[in-house]
């Protein structure tokens, strides 16, 4: 899964992987961020089909900007990211976490609804999994 920033990008990321068989996902934001920020629409490119959704229609809902600032330096970025896996995040940067999260087990297992992947997702959160797994690439 790759998030891009706009979507001359996403086609051709699309373009280059389409030719592969591997399972993947390309997300963009409308709003230009490289990620499902659920501040509005996103389009959503995989191997199997082509979406524009909403945050509603993958069950959360639409967030101001505002209440997913990420930080002004990585450092800032890094903490708030920590605090989001350590239970300490606000739910607005938690559902992002999540939605992103989900669509990423879905591009590993295809065959899983989204909700099924959301609930993952959250389980792996809440029961600090997430954190653990991050804590072993980062050692």
């Amino acid at each position: 899964m790759v998030g891009v920033f706009n979507l001359e990008i996403a086609r051709i990321y699309n373009y280059m992987l389409q030719k592969s068989d591997k399972n993947y996902t390309i997300l963009h934001s409308l709003d230009g961020y490289d990620e499902i920020s659920l501040t509005g629409k996103f389009k959503k490119i995989s191997n199997t089909d082509e979406i524009i959704a909403s945050p509603e229609q993958i069950g959360f809902p639409t967030q101001n900007k505002d209440t997913i600032f990420g930080g002004n330096t990585v450092k800032e970025a890094a903490v708030i990211f920590t605090n989001v896996l350590q239970n300490k995040g606000t739910q607005c940067q938690q559902n992002v976490v999540l939605a992103n999260a989900a669509h990423a087990i879905q591009c590993m297992e295809p065959s899983k609804i989204l909700e099924d992947c959301i609930a993952i997702a959250k389980e792996s959160l809440m029961s600090g999994k997430a954190l653990t797994s991050l804590k072993k690439v980062t050692q």
